[in-house]
């Protein structure tokens, strides 16, 4: 059956029951521009150029090599370029890289193998992928924890929630532009599926850094 906008690698609902459950939010540090942490190999950074502003990632390597690959062949290819956050919960999480402005949802490559036994908490600031309640199923969907999400972590593989939402990077510059993306306004009721903000926070493009 063909993924819709209300299915596709949504978090599933264990994961909406942990906006009840997550703690308070924790100010971010942003680095001071003379303080950045230094682009290498194991730790690579993107910048997500958005309409509301940049978010600049720290990508974990040594920690989520499969997804940080994942997600920079997307990056690299202009996947998300013109993508929406399409799905925004303040005091939750802002989740994107899978839908068009249209709501049309892009095709993807196959689904990269679940990494959240890694160490890494779905702490305010950490981006995570977003999945299906099969816990393997990730592709493009990521999402940026608005707030501390501990119930998102790996707890073991009894079951699909246990699994966790493998977290492969950071907010290192631009946690504003995150916090002003999780307080805009979202549909409350069709014809906008729920949660969609009402004037469209766009992914004009993701800049990959190089270590050079």
């Amino acid at each position: 059956m063909k993924p819709t906008i209300k299915s596709a690698l949504f978090i599933t609902l264990f994961a909406l029951s942990a906006v009840s459950n997550a703690q308070d939010a924790v100010p971010a540090t942003t680095p001071a521009a003379d303080a950045m942490p230094t682009v290498t190999a194991n730790k690579p950074q993107v910048i997500l150029h958005t309409s509301m502003g940049d978010i600049r990632l720290q990508l974990l390597v040594d920690r989520a090599p499969l997804t940080v690959r994942n997600f920079l062949s997307y990056a690299n290819s202009g996947f998300y370029s013109d993508t929406i956050f399409h799905r925004v919960i303040s005091g939750f999480m802002i989740q994107g890289g899978g839908f068009t402005v249209d709501l049309e949802q892009k095709p993807t490559n196959q689904p990269v193998l679940n990494e959240a036994d890694n160490g890494l908490s779905n702490d305010r600031g950490s981006i995570a992928m977003a999945r299906t309640n099969n816990p393997n199923s990730a592709t493009s969907q990521f999402f940026i924890n608005h707030v501390n999400n501990r119930a998102l972590d790996h707890r073991g593989k009894n079951s699909a929630a246990d699994w966790g939402y493998t977290v492969f990077g950071k907010v290192i510059a631009g946690m504003d532009v995150v916090d002003a993306i999780a307080a805009v306004d979202t549909a409350p009721q069709p014809p906008i599926p729920r949660d969609v903000p009402i004037v469209p926070v766009i992914i004009e493009s993701v800049e990959v850094l190089s270590a050079d």
